[in-house]
């Protein structure tokens, strides 16, 4: 005999087996008992929370025999036919296949026909949101007034994707996510029934990797059971069948990030590849992580909410106190980009790997979130004593393959040479600047952003770009007028400025006066997505 998938095996065939939608379960059993039973009717919800189960138990329902409390008796001819599927009052459709007009055009001719058997005929349409807009208007006039033994069921997981039309001849119902209490209850119950060993730590993980599907934790269960067949199925087995990472080992790697230890964190990144951990697996998990540290860090009573053994939560008090709330702000939103473009990379490792340098070193991004993080390093090494423009001169030295000593070091760095004066109306152009690039248009505004204000010897503004298609870009008529006129805006006054391509190798502070370095500018927070 084949073998059949768990998640076919265990589907509920009465409404008190479904887990997790008691909301809906209760209000179509009232109907049922109370005859009030619609005409039309809308699932919506993420994949696997039961809206197609539900759909056939109510289809049973309304056609059993001898229904029980609303519910189907599962024993008459009627209960078992729609059970086997060979029931002609039970028609299943597939809109992602089934979409074009011809086919509600049949359904629309099927309806005229009532059932041979049985009170309803029942149309369940799946992924009802792939249908065209030729089908959707053809089936408006028969989903508002279909006959009296109809009933139509619309499944989708995209309601947003419906027209306003259908929406509205609906009874709509919102299937919630299952909780991780819920769906790991449910596991160990079936593996019960199945005889299983499954320790409950692996179910509690599977549950919350399954991210409120039961369908998918059945299939996941399922899978790390064939691969340790007979044997017991331990957390750590599931960690290695899913690809996925331990906490400890998430410990280790913010302990590396905190000191900056870029080597240490790709060694342990290289590791975990090389255990065939899988990368976007390890992204999530990650976040996740770090989004427990903020939590924790948040408030002192959320050891309720986190979904965590007492010894991780020991181990995460201890880390929340050791970093900054703004770092694992900025960590989160740094993976959080990488989860969305992890997703469709071929490079995924790579991608990973410069994320993690992003979060050993701030200075390679000059969002608000990093600036702040660099001052308070700055500010830290002030008051250890460390003169920082000695440190950076030696740098530059140590950068040229010339050793310089701890005396040397110490060695007041030479001034920089500055203009004589910079006139009022360029120092509020460079006060100013950020504000001035948000008044301009997107492309404009990104390759000024490359741009190093300086200035003339006669004292005129001076804007310097290395990219000759940014030079090129920046420097046409309409555009100057554009930057010219954003300006004048926010300083009152027209500011005559000329663009300049720096043509030397030179870096351009070797060859041009930094204005940004000398005259303060302000400090702009841009509203960031909510993670």
């Amino acid at each position: 005999m084949s073998y059949t998938a768990l998640y076919r095996k265990f589907r509920p065939q009465e409404f008190q087996d479904v887990k997790g939608q008691e909301h809906i379960v209760t209000t179509l059993k009232n109907q049922i008992k109370a005859e009030r039973v619609g005409h039309a009717y809308l699932f919506c919800g993420t994949r696997g929370t039961g809206k197609t189960t539900i759909a056939k138990i109510f289809a049973k329902a309304v056609n059993c025999e001898h229904p029980a409390d609303g519910s189907p008796c599962g024993n008459c001819p009627s209960c078992q036919a729609i059970a086997s599927g060979s029931s002609l009052n039970v028609i299943e459709i597939d809109a992602a296949s089934n979409n074009g007009v011809d086919n509600i055009r049949e359904i629309r001719e099927e309806v005229a026909y009532s059932p041979t058997e049985g009170k309803y005929k029942v149309y369940i349409i799946d992924e009802v949101h792939m249908l065209s807009i030729g089908a959707f208007n053809a089936l408006l006039k028969t989903l508002e007034e279909p006959p009296s033994y109809v009933i139509f069921i619309l499944a989708t997981t995209e309601a947003s994707k419906l027209p306003v039309t259908i929406l509205s001849r609906c009874q709509r119902y919102d299937f919630r996510r299952i909780t991780i209490d819920t769906i790991s209850k449910r596991l160990a119950e079936l593996m019960k029934r199945e005889q299983v060993q499954v320790e409950p730590k692996a179910v509690r993980y599977i549950a919350k990797a399954a991210d409120g599907s039961m369908r998918d934790a059945l299939s996941l269960l399922d899978q790390c059971i064939a691969f340790y067949l007979g044997q017991n199925l331990t957390y750590d087995r599931v960690l290695e069948v899913l690809g996925a990472v331990d906490t400890e080992v998430f410990s280790n790697m913010l302990r590396k990030i905190m000191k900056k230890d870029i080597s240490g964190v790709i060694l342990q990144l290289e590791e975990l590849m090389i255990q065939g951990r899988e990368p976007g697996q390890f992204v999530t998990d990650f976040t996740w992580y770090l989004r427990n540290l903020l939590l924790l860090q948040s408030s002192d009573n959320m050891e309720d909410v986190l979904d965590i053994s007492s010894e991780n939560l020991a181990l995460l008090k201890e880390e929340a106190e050791m970093v900054e709330t703004i770092q694992l702000m900025r960590y989160i939103r740094v993976f959080s980009e990488l989860s969305n473009q992890i997703r469709y990379a071929v490079q995924k490792r790579v991608m990973i790997e410069v994320a993690l340098i992003k979060l050993c070193k701030p200075e390679m991004e000059r969002d608000y979130d990093s600036l702040v993080l660099r001052i308070e390093q700055l500010e830290q090494k002030l008051e250890a004593g460390i003169p920082i423009v000695s440190l950076a001169g030696a740098e530059q030295e140590k950068n040229k393959g010339i050793h310089v000593s701890k005396d040397a070091s110490n060695k007041e760095a030479p001034a920089v040479k500055l203009p004589r004066a910079v006139p009022e109306d360029v120092q509020q152009v460079i006060k100013n600047w950020r504000s001035i690039l948000e008044e301009l248009p997107g492309g404009l505004k990104n390759y000024l952003r490359m741009a190093r204000p300086s200035m003339t010897e006669a004292g005129k503004l001076s804007l310097i770009l290395e990219d000759e298609v940014a030079e090129a870009f920046v420097n046409t008529q309409e555009h100057q007028e554009e930057l010219r006129a954003a300006m004048a805006k926010k300083t009152g006054r027209e500011i005559p400025f000329k663009i300049v391509l720096n043509e030397n190798s030179r870096p351009v502070e070797e060859t041009y006066v930094d204005l940004e370095k000398i005259i303060n500018m302000e400090i702009t927070i841009e509203e960031q997505e909510e993670l």
